[in-house]
């Protein structure tokens, strides 16, 4: 059997990192790849990436999706380049356009139904007249914060309300993350931002939330989200951001998902570059009232970056074995770490 053919669209932090994950995998190889920054165009993956090509085939790096994305070609595309679906839309149509499955990191694609049904409903079709499927995931939303949570309910008679908390370090993400959270401005410039919505802050609450009631049964009529600035008191400096004194590091996110006019599933997300600067150290924990209760930790945290890489590389097959349509994590086998050839998943 042939290798899975994979191309990356979007070459930054997580791109270039799944880029990394899969040159160790067996069964697989990258045959394109498109990024918009000038510094990688037209440069050998290997080259931008630091690694021996060896006798690998160059892979060279286009800013034009069309030279990479090619019907016949491609078995699936890894999608790192938005965190909202309307503006993961059009890309996502492209591809999928020229029948080839597609896997996004875009927080919101891990559930789009909760806020994009109309966008949903047109890539559920879209994807079925092309033959393909298409997924969201990372590591939350995607596991942590949901997918694990509906697994953990699994062993329960009863669940009578949901609290999932994940302190975690942003050091690992890429620029467009350190824009979304506030990292690096003013205690003033973050309240200006929240107040005109132009600073997003954690995005996937309201699909987490979703994603739950849903897979569990809850029809959740109201989902509230709340944003404050974690300021520092010292310098921090992450690969892709820095935050002086008194300025913002991150942002501590809380959401609620109502149910008969009650708190049903509670959100909390502290999230900060370089966290440990001044004593807060990073964990995921999730608490579960019912029959019987349910309480699991780990701490530190699951690593946010290297997580939402390797989950979207270890939902490759998955994603190619599934039913053409629009997919989320509570449709598809769970996720695993794939250790031996690749191909070996894959159903054709």
């Amino acid at each position: 059997m042939e290798n899975i053919r994979v191309i990356i669209w979007g070459f930054g932090a997580m791109g270039s990192g799944m880029a990394k994950m899969l040159l160790n995998k067996k069964g697989v190889e990258i045959v394109g790849v498109c990024d918009r920054n000038k510094a990688r165009v037209g440069k050998d993956m290997y080259e931008v990436l630091g690694i021996e090509r060896g006798e690998r085939k160059p892979v060279i790096i286009s800013n034009r999706i069309e030279d990479v994305a090619k019907e016949g070609a491609v078995d699936i595309a890894l999608l790192a380049t938005d965190s909202f679906t309307k503006t993961a839309f059009e890309k996502i149509k492209l591809i999928v356009k020229n029948k080839i499955n597609v896997i996004s990191t875009a927080e919101e694609m891990a559930y789009p139904q909760a806020q994009e049904p109309e966008l949903t409903k047109e890539m559920d079709r879209l994807a079925k007249e092309n033959g393909v499927s298409i997924l969201g995931t990372g590591i939350n939303p995607g596991l942590i914060m949901d997918l694990l949570v509906v697994t953990l309910t699994g062993c329960m008679l009863d669940v009578e309300h949901i609290e999932a908390k994940r302190v975690n370090s942003l050091s690992p993400f890429g620029r467009a993350v350190m824009e979304e959270q506030g990292v690096g401005i003013t205690v003033e410039e973050f309240n200006k931002g929240v107040e005109d919505k132009t600073l997003a802050g954690h995005v996937g609450f309201a699909e987490s939330i979703r994603m739950i009631g849903d897979a569990i049964g809850w029809p959740i009529e109201k989902i509230e989200t709340q944003m404050k600035p974690i300021v520092t008191t010292v310098d921090r400096k992450a690969p892709y951001g820095f935050a002086a004194a008194g300025n913002v590091a991150g942002v501590n996110m809380t959401g609620q998902g109502y149910v008969n006019g009650q708190i049903k599933i509670n959100m909390i997300h502290p999230q900060q570059i370089e966290p440990e600067m001044e004593g807060t150290f990073t964990g995921d924990y999730i608490t579960i009232k019912g029959t019987p209760e349910v309480n699991m930790s780990i701490k530190p945290e699951v690593e946010g970056g290297l997580g939402t890489i390797a989950m979207c590389v270890n939902m490759i097959p998955h994603v190619i074995n599934a039913l053409p349509g629009l997919k989320t994590m509570i449709d598809l086998p769970v996720p695993r770490a794939i250790m031996g050839d690749m191909r070996d998943l894959v159903q054709r």
